[in-house]
């Protein structure tokens, strides 16, 4: 696989309203999103959600990685991610206004997957974004390496979900194996739930 345009950092405070333009940009169309958080107002909804996601999730309790331009932008949490309990906790009425009249298909998607999601300690890709008039250019692969690094050298699996075919192929790239394939209800989106195992190759 080709070597990344550029190489990734870890993110601060500084990068949380440039990474959230970046993925509210990424994700503006996106099948899962798009099915979770209402249409009303969605893309103020979507930057809202992410702004929380980084900041209070990523940087709070996990790991968050973008390019020097923040450009890219991964989210991660890890099986050290102390309080990502309480947090979520404390977020989830804030995602269910976020969800506005999205909410009981939010939840029964999120019913949907739960089964399928790992027990054992995993590093989990929260969410993965590059801008669209940056695409192409390896950027993705610059902010997925680090974390599967890390987690490789802990020797821990890594876990992410998608709701897009074609991301699937990207992610093999990466060592990733699809583990669960679910139906959405409510004419969601099809969801793939894949796992990259510790010496998968791909890095």
């Amino acid at each position: 696989m080709p070597e990344p345009a550029a190489s990734a950092r870890p993110a601060t405070a500084e990068d949380v309203e440039p990474a959230v333009r970046t993925l509210r940009r990424a994700f503006v169309d996106y099948p899962w999103t798009r099915h979770v958080i209402a249409a009303d107002a969605h893309e103020e909804r979507l930057a809202e959600f992410q702004r929380l996601f980084v900041s209070r999730i990523g940087l709070e309790c996990g790991r968050v990685w973008v390019t020097p331009g923040r450009e890219a932008v991964s989210v991660w949490t890890t099986p050290d991610s102390t309080g990502i309990g309480e947090v979520f906790v404390e977020l989830a009425p804030r995602f269910a206004e976020l969800s506005g009249d999205r909410l009981a298909q939010s939840e029964r998607a999120e019913a949907a997957l739960n089964p399928h999601r790992p027990e054992e300690p995993v590093w989990f890709l929260g969410t993965v974004g590059v801008d669209p008039g940056s695409q192409g250019a390896g950027l993705a692969g610059a902010v997925i390496r680090p974390g599967v690094a890390e987690a490789e050298h802990a020797g821990v699996p890594v876990y992410l979900e998608t709701s897009r075919e074609r991301n699937v192929r990207i992610y093999r790239r990466f060592g990733f194996e699809v583990v669960a394939d679910v139906e959405i209800p409510d004419d969601g989106p099809r969801t793939w739930g894949m796992m990259r195992r510790p010496g998968a190759g791909g890095l």
